[in-house]
């Protein structure tokens, strides 16, 4: 963009739909955003896609931007509720897990305190990677997102006995994986049955 804008000037051409505004707030913004992100995220490609939804949003929304309110602000905003999202979509088993820390019996167990459980959402979380596309997706919509079986056969224009079944195999198959860890059991059941 030849001449250098401030950010208001920048998110005033971006509400006209400017491309080269947007690609400068971009430029600027893309790797603070992605910094932000890896400290909630372990991994390089979740902190990436957050800042691509981020960018996404912000166009898709462009003629609604408020040119006098901080676009930094309003871009962090935007972060953080996709960072919450993206936890209640694929860790919403750890509300679950939260309910054990604080019952006095399990408290105690010494999986909680040498912090084992996470190598179980590993494994579990694996395991769910490893299943046949269509089936993760039936299983993460139902247990992940909390959709019945006929929202999500609607959804996926199949049956909700389909639906019913491959939830059924897929739970299936990550009771038949897991080692013989009687807390990786207990979690499990916990979080998905």
């Amino acid at each position: 963009m030849g001449k250098k804008y401030d950010n208001q000037q920048l998110v005033q051409l971006l509400q006209k739909g400017n491309v080269a505004a947007f690609d400068s707030l971009f430029e600027e913004y893309s790797q603070k955003l992605y910094g932000f992100a890896l400290k909630y995220f372990k991994n390089e490609s979740d902190a990436e896609e957050l800042v691509q939804e981020v960018f996404v949003k912000v166009w898709e929304n462009r003629r609604t931007l408020k040119s006098e309110y901080s676009f930094k602000s309003y871009l962090f905003t935007i972060a953080l509720n996709q960072i919450r999202k993206h936890f209640n979509k694929k860790a919403t088993s750890l509300r679950y897990f939260e309910s054990f820390q604080n019952d006095p019996e399990m408290v105690d167990h010494p999986a909680l305190q040498n912090d084992n459980y996470e190598s179980v959402f590993q494994e579990i979380n694996k395991l769910i990677e490893q299943m046949p596309p269509r089936r993760r997706e039936i299983f993460m919509k139902s247990k992940l997102e909390g959709k019945n079986s006929k929202e999500i056969a609607t959804e996926l224009n199949i049956s909700a006995g389909t639906v019913d079944n491959q939830v059924s195999e897929a739970l299936k198959f990550i009771r038949s994986s897991l080692n013989s860890n009687n807390f990786s059991i207990l979690l499990f059941a916990a979080l998905f049955l």
